[in-house]
């Protein structure tokens, strides 16, 4: 069991699946899906095919998904590790958690299955699923970083809709190399929280207890942005 801060989120759904639901939608419709998720404080939505192997590996049986992603406030992550600090954030986390219900109600209203998956099951890994779509990398701080920004979080929906807009490739696994060459979240962690293989150990990491965001704080991706520090990277590689 990990150990953590957040409280469990309740049932907010308004609205139940359909008897009969669809497995296709128009562009039109994404593009309205697409509204309706940014209108209701999301920054973006990527979306995760999981293959046969991975659904064997994990014992599901349901393989389309929506990863809806929010920014985690910058003011709350900046704060010192605090018991307030990890309230802060629960309650950030609690709010989203209602915007993602209000977003699966819409599915159903639209005669789409949609069900929240929750993001505290140990029984499958987000993390896992957001790999799926070819749109985020896991740096070696752990953490999983979409282009949009490092400090976003995500929850995620498994829907009936098959005909979304998967990425085939993954174009962000240049980082990988970036951050062999960097390591300033293993140099500068206040917990030495990395084994002699500099793999991040869990149970000493205070990220999910106190709050803890030294190593966002001070990655370049939080510090730059995605864009500069990737032309920064291609400008090195052309030498």
């Amino acid at each position: 069991m990990r150990i953590r801060y957040h409280h469990p989120i309740p049932n907010f759904y308004k609205i139940e699946n359909p008897l009969n639901p669809l497995n296709t939608v128009s562009d039109d419709f994404l593009d309205e899906l697409n509204d309706f998720v940014l209108n209701h404080g999301f920054v973006g939505i990527s979306y995760s095919k999981l293959s046969d192997e991975f659904k064997k590996e994990w014992g599901i049986d349901w393989d389309n998904i929506l990863i809806l992603k929010y920014a985690m406030s910058e003011d709350i992550l900046k704060m010192d590790d605090s018991k307030e600090k990890t309230i802060l954030e629960d309650k950030e986390f609690q709010e989203v958690g209602k915007w993602t219900f209000e977003i699966a109600d819409f599915l159903r209203k639209n005669n789409i299955n949609a069900d929240l998956i929750h993001p505290l099951d140990d029984a499958i890994s987000l993390r896992a699923i957001a790999m799926q779509s070819n749109d985020c990398i896991i740096l070696r701080s752990n953490m999983c970083m979409f282009k949009e920004a490092m400090n976003l979080g995500f929850f995620m929906i498994k829907t009936s809709i098959e005909n979304l807009p998967y990425k085939k490739e993954n174009d962000m696994l240049w980082v990988e190399d970036f951050c062999s060459t960097c390591g300033i979240c293993i140099d500068r962690c206040p917990q030495n929280a990395y084994d002699e293989n500099e793999k991040l150990i869990r149970k000493v990491c205070t990220a999910h207890r106190e709050g803890c965001s030294k190593c966002m704080l001070i990655c370049p991706f939080f510090k730059q942005g995605y864009e500069k520090v990737k032309k920064r990277y291609d400008r090195k590689q052309a030498r």
